[in-house]
């Protein structure tokens, strides 16, 4: 189980070690040389199910989609808008008189 272990750590850092060397010139290439490169780094991997499970589960961690907490419907956005507009009519609004008040007021929220 240890030189297992072992060989996994040993494989992992020469991986790691490579893809380092390998790093400025992977910034220059095109999506197809990308994917290329990308397969060829995985291939040896494809033989041991441990280390593809590794791989899998970091992979879903990379494309896991997070919720976009500004994102809203349509009835949503105009919903505020309203409440806006009402919120102005009873007074409950700041006014600025010039520029720099106003951005001295957004750069404290």
């Amino acid at each position: 189980m240890y030189i297992r272990f072992l060989n996994e750590v040993l494989y992992i850092s020469f991986f790691f070690r490579n893809f380092a060397v390998n790093i400025k010139s992977i910034e220059t290439m095109t999506a197809i040389q990308l994917r290329a490169e990308l397969f060829r780094e995985i291939n040896p991997i494809l033989d041991n199910e441990g280390m593809m499970l590794k791989l899998l589960k970091y992979v879903k961690k990379l494309t896991a989609k997070k919720e976009d907490p500004t994102l809203m419907t349509k009835e949503e956005f105009f919903a505020r808008v309203d409440e806006a507009r009402e919120q102005i009519k009873r007074g409950n609004s700041t006014r600025f008189s010039d520029r720099e008040k106003m951005n001295e007021w957004l750069n404290s929220l």
